[in-house]
């Protein structure tokens, strides 16, 4: 699969040439309030010019001077003058260099910026798209430091003008000496040029190669700084395994990079050949045009260093070209990235505002979904009405399809067939980051953000209501034990930031999510497994909470313990992408079948258990229950 994939990158070319990237940058610039970098640019590069100028024409106007036979005072004033030229522009080059880097950094730092926000906004689809996420990583890495090209293409584009002026001034000189002389070295290093276009091009062909390396990397160094598997990690030895598989894929990754090096070198070898070349002939034409027109000592060496700074400003030209070039692929990258296709209507579509006291209905009318790629159905022909504050609770073995359908209720996917309606409007015609805000949810992998428990609970560091805050801790039963904390409701969570941070229990994290989703008060409430990793007991007190807490409002849970959800108005059973079963949790043991059957194997593995501990509360607290198949 990777060599086809490898295979695919080689023959792809880039989407966009080094001009539209250079205007993208200028654009990007113009519209982010960063204007000042095209000024700073072209200072200087019209300073870098002058002092070129002035260090080629110094040493030939003071021997002409001397071949004058000029006076003492003259020579001074000629040397005074090209000196206090000299400090005067180099003074204005570094304090326009300086005042530069401060602005190339701020547009780097609004490139970055466009890439964080596209990877928290993009349409849920394309988090799962593989795709997508190699791309992401891969465009991640091009603006993180000066020399990265969203920085350093000023800095080209700079080097460039200057290096373009200077062309200019050498040609209008050494055509004076041959004109054949600029075609000699103008070919030379074109040809050159293209040699180091296509070495550094490599990079681009095998971009997600590379980017299945890193990846591989990057995947095992997480697995070894999470904490939560420190434990496994100790028990079970894992520490010489995880070291194993990073050296392997180090080894992978350094062979990938050792190859790209074999090819720059070769690069480089033809450029050093075609170098020596083009000097030769230069300085072969330049000989003889003194020896036939007996060129006086300043003539020949202003002749001499113009034809050494025409071929440093040509090789200047044609590097500039080449690095504009690697630049500009990893600016395509950027742009890729930037511009990859949204599913969804993200800031467009129809409007929608959820309101608190509002009843909605949301109406499945014949959906079936498929995985991109997959060979069958994850649901099919699902026909489901979720009514104005009614409490649903969606159950079924592991894999049947439970969570899909939360995410096609919930937005996150489309249907591949059907519709998802809200009071019988199709989802899709809204913007969807407007019907988002219609749910307050709370999934198995939940986030416990790097701040302060008051900023968790409103998912915003700003404008926090702390009265508010409050209330939904204490509904939700674990206002004792913040209060208890020294810094109350600014104690800082996740260690991984804050040295200091407090590590709450899994009950207590589970409190602060259901205040969460108090705060957030959305008409809809929906519970994905939250509480699996809590044994039994705890999770039946955890869905009670959330039941007395959630009253009036429209709730989806999803369990695997069947118990837990026994209060809610009705219950569906999913099986092999379908609903087989529905009703209450007394009609569907009633009705003898696959329900009731599944909740047999529970409650006799609980009571098989009880009669093993003695201890009628103190059973499945290791949540063996998973074994049954939810």
């Amino acid at each position: 699969m990777l060599r086809e994939r490898t295979k695919k990158a080689k023959s792809s070319r880039p989407r966009y040439n080094m001009g539209q990237n250079s205007w993208f940058m200028v654009k990007l610039a113009w519209t982010s309030g960063e204007k000042k970098v095209f000024v700073l640019s072209l200072l200087s590069a019209l300073t870098a010019a002058a002092l070129n100028l002035l260090n080629l024409y110094i040493s030939p106007a003071i021997l002409s001077a001397m071949e004058r036979r000029a006076s003492v005072w003259d020579l001074i004033w000629a040397i005074l003058v090209f000196a206090l030229a000299l400090m005067l522009v180099s003074a204005v080059s570094s304090y326009v260099n300086m005042n530069a880097i401060f602005a190339r950094i701020s547009i780097r730092a609004v490139v970055t910026n466009l890439l964080n926000r596209k990877a928290a906004t993009t349409s849920y689809p394309n988090v799962d798209d593989d795709h997508f996420i190699k791309l992401l990583t891969k465009s991640r890495e091009c603006p993180n430091s000066n020399g990265a090209a969203p920085e350093a293409i000023w800095i080209t584009l700079s080097t460039l003008t200057t290096n373009m002026i200077c062309f200019g001034i050498y040609v209008s000189l050494l055509s004076l000496v041959q004109p054949l002389l600029i075609l000699i070295i103008l070919a030379a290093t074109v040809i050159s040029c293209l040699f180091s276009n296509y070495a550094n091009a490599y990079g681009y062909r095998h971009r997600e190669e590379a980017a299945e390396y890193e990846r591989h990397m990057y995947y095992i160094s997480e697995c070894a700084r999470d904490l939560g598997a420190a434990k496994d990690t100790r028990i079970f030895g894992l520490r010489s395994w995880l070291e194993s598989l990073y050296e392997k894929a180090m080894d992978a990754h350094t062979a990938f990079h050792r190859k790209a090096q074999s090819v720059y070198i070769a690069a480089k070898i033809v450029d050093l050949v075609l170098t020596f070349l083009r000097n030769a002939a230069a300085y072969a034409f330049l000989i003889g045009f003194v020896l036939q027109n007996g060129l006086g000592v300043a003539e020949f060496l202003l002749y001499f260093t113009a034809i050494g700074g025409f071929t440093g400003r040509v090789s200047g030209i044609m590097s500039d070209f080449s690095a504009l070039y690697k630049q500009s692929l990893d600016i395509t990258t950027i742009r890729e990235c930037l511009e990859y296709e949204e599913p969804f209507h993200l800031g467009c579509g129809k409007p929608l505002k959820a309101e608190t006291d509002r009843k909605y209905e949301i109406r499945l009318e014949q959906v079936s979904f498929r995985y991109p790629g997959a060979d069958q159905y994850a649901l099919s022909d699902i026909n489901l009405t979720l009514h104005p504050g009614e409490k649903l609770a969606i159950v079924g073995l592991n894999g049947a399809g439970k969570t899909t359908l939360i995410k096609l209720i919930c937005g996150f996917l489309d249907p591949t067939e059907g519709r998802v309606l809200l009071d019988g409007n199709d989802i899709r015609d809204y913007d969807r980051t407007d019907y988002y805000t219609m749910f307050s949810a709370v999934f198995q992998d939940f986030s416990l953000l790097a701040g302060s428990i008051a900023a968790n609970v409103a998912q915003n560091d700003v404008g926090i209501d702390m009265q508010r805050v409050k209330e939904c801790v204490e509904k939700a039963g674990l206002s004792a034990k913040i209060e208890a904390l020294p810094d109350g409701y600014d104690t800082c969570l996740n260690r991984a930031v804050y040295e200091e941070a407090t590590a709450l229990s899994g009950g207590e994290t589970q409190r602060l999510m259901l205040a969460r989703a108090l705060y957030k008060n959305a008409p809809f409430i929906v519970l994905d497994e939250p509480t699996s990793a809590l044994d039994p007991i705890a999770e039946s007190q955890i869905y009670q909470k959330y039941h007395a807490m959630t009253s009036g409002k429209s709730s989806i849970y999803i369990s695997h313990r069947l118990a837990s959800t026994r209060f809610c108005d009705r219950i569906i059973l999913i099986d092999h992408g379908g609903i087989s079963e529905e009703g209450t949790h007394e009609e569907l043991l009633n009705r003898g079948g696959r329900y009731a059957e599944l909740y047999e194997v529970q409650s006799r593995y609980y009571r098989e258990g009880e009669d093993e501990d003695g201890e009628e509360n103190a059973v499945g607290k290791d949540a063996p229950i998973k074994s049954s198949g939810f």
